[in-house]
């Protein structure tokens, strides 16, 4: 009986990701199972005139020795080197943040806030496993077809258990709504946009977020052609609807950012091809 149930099921199955495979284009599959944006409705409340503050100085500091700039443009952070008292500037870090009052916060301080909290967990978590060819192997996220750690509940906020995909899709992207999101939140690889060399504040974020997205996009892992094919990075297959839904929405959105080059070849006609280097943003040697 369980495996006449079994080989019925996983025909059907078969059946759904070969008729996938076939119907969704621009993204392949893997974009049918990319999270979508579902507020988490107790993230929303904030304090509009709040003049509290979050000190991210020990970010910084983690930051700015441990991260650095390479020829072809990708920012990495040398995993290896980070020593027992990285780890635990690192740790207190992430503990005073998760202390913190949230809701009491501005909005301004809140994407500050969230940001650094989600890729300073995304290194911790890194780190604890190191060392890695991929965040992809760090599968400790709840589930039998478990991939990466996105799914685990890491730390809790306001008593609230919070994971990474929490961040990103449950708080930032539908409080926010803003596709410069993306470029803000680095996922550990080679072909994400990078891991800033410095914290996200209230003050610097609307800077960061536009020096982030215009560098990203002018780069190869954003969009590059390759044998007049115009190749971009799968994060906008993944997450059309942030940047304005369908092929044409995302070309509109990187032309804003693209330099006079780039966007002569973006205004060219043609369907769009996508790529990611899941490799890790690994700086030590081998």
């Amino acid at each position: 009986m369980i495996c006449t149930w079994y080989a019925r099921n996983a025909a059907r199955a078969a059946a759904i990701i070969l008729i996938a495979l076939s119907v969704c284009g621009f993204g392949g599959v893997e974009s049918l199972f990319a999270p979508k944006a579902a507020l988490w409705e107790n993230w929303t409340a904030h304090e509009s005139g709040s003049a509290k503050s979050v000190d991210h100085s020990g970010w910084d500091r983690f930051l700015a020795t441990h991260v650095t700039s390479h020829q072809d443009g990708v920012n990495r952070i040398s995993y290896g080197s980070v020593d027992a008292t990285g780890n635990k500037n690192l740790d207190e870090y992430i503990a005073r943040l998760t202390s913190v009052s949230v809701q009491s916060l501005s909005r301004p301080e809140q994407l500050a806030y969230w940001i650094n909290l989600y890729n300073a967990l995304t290194v911790k978590v890194v780190l604890s496993h190191y060392p890695v060819a991929s965040i992809r192997d760090i599968d400790i996220s709840p589930g039998l077809f478990s991939d990466g750690p996105w799914d685990k509940k890491l730390v809790s906020v306001g008593g609230e258990p919070v994971n990474l995909n929490d961040i990103e899709h449950r708080i930032l992207r539908p409080i926010w709504r803003d596709p410069r999101i993306h470029y803000a939140l680095n996922c550990a690889s080679i072909g994400c946009p990078n891991l800033q060399k410095k914290a996200f504040t209230a003050a610097n974020a609307e800077r960061m977020l536009e020096d982030a997205a215009r560098a990203y996009i002018n780069d190869p892992r954003g969009v590059r052609v390759e044998d007049d094919s115009l190749v971009v990075s799968s994060i906008y297959a993944w997450f059309t609807d942030d940047f304005g839904g369908g092929v044409a929405g995302v070309l509109a959105h990187l032309r804003k950012y693209a330099d006079s080059e780039l966007k002569s070849k973006l205004d060219t006609e043609g369907e769009l091809e996508d790529a990611y280097d899941w490799t890790l943003n690994d700086a030590s040697p081998n």
